[in-house]
């Protein structure tokens, strides 16, 4: 599969699914779609996943040209936003994240959702920048930093709009290790390639159990949130 924003490429049991708009890699209507198509792909073929940015860009988080143009347009794509996220909570294979550099905002929830998350060393910043920007944290947003991070950081990395350097966001729950660049993507597609070997009813089964709670309350609270999110 190949994409102008979104590049699939099978590796045995694992599905290399690339972010590259030759930019930030923000999440626009179209990149989600992409995003959603790939993970159809990787599920028909059984195939685990490893979610990898451009270099240097992992994901910059929903499209602020399009979030600057009205509330009906910030309302559709983080709806969608939304959704994408919690098909990857749900999808029932694994899903490893190859952090290849900045994991802004919508950035850092991609990796929120993943099982397992590889980042790459340097001077990067992940974390959730909204509040900083102006907007308040998405309910989503909030479960997910829920779920992954040390409950220690969670007010800091939400309401403070805190930013991690990579060695740092281990410590916080955005990352799991850090490894130097050359290792980002042969250490996410091993670490892809064993937990496929896992038997896959037990696998889904479990993840499903686990992150259902959170998928439901997100679902049963998004439009009253949604609905309240571009008030001043």
């Amino acid at each position: 599969m190949s994409d102008d924003l979104v590049r699939l490429e099978l590796r045995d049991d694992v599905a290399l699914v690339t972010l590259d708009d030759g930019k930030a890699n923000a999440l626009s209507p179209t990149m989600i779609g992409a995003l959603q198509a790939a993970l159809e792909r990787a599920r028909a073929e059984a195939a685990a996943v490893v979610l990898a940015g451009r270099p240097q860009r992992f994901c910059a988080g929903f499209d602020l040209k399009i979030m600057a143009t009205g509330p009906e347009a910030i309302l559709s794509l983080v709806g969608s936003g939304a959704e994408l996220l919690l098909e990857l909570c749900a999808f029932p294979l694994p899903v490893v994240g190859a952090c290849t550099g900045h994991a802004i905002a919508g950035g850092a929830l991609l990796l929120a959702t993943a099982d397992h998350r590889v980042g790459v060393s340097g001077p990067f910043k992940i974390g959730l920048n909204e509040v900083a920007n102006g907007m308040p944290v998405p309910i989503f947003a909030h479960e997910l930093a829920r779920a992954r991070l040390d409950p220690r950081e969670l007010v800091r990395a939400t309401v403070q709009a805190h930013l991690y350097d990579p060695e740092a966001a281990v410590a916080a729950g955005w990352l799991d290790e850090v490894v130097q660049p050359e290792a980002l993507l042969p250490r996410a597609l091993a670490v892809a390639g064993r937990l496929a070997t896992l038997p896959a009813s037990a696998f889904a089964r479990s993840k499903a159990s686990l992150h259902q709670a959170m998928i439901t309350h997100v679902r049963e609270t998004l439009a009253d949130n949604l609905a309240t999110f571009t008030q001043a």
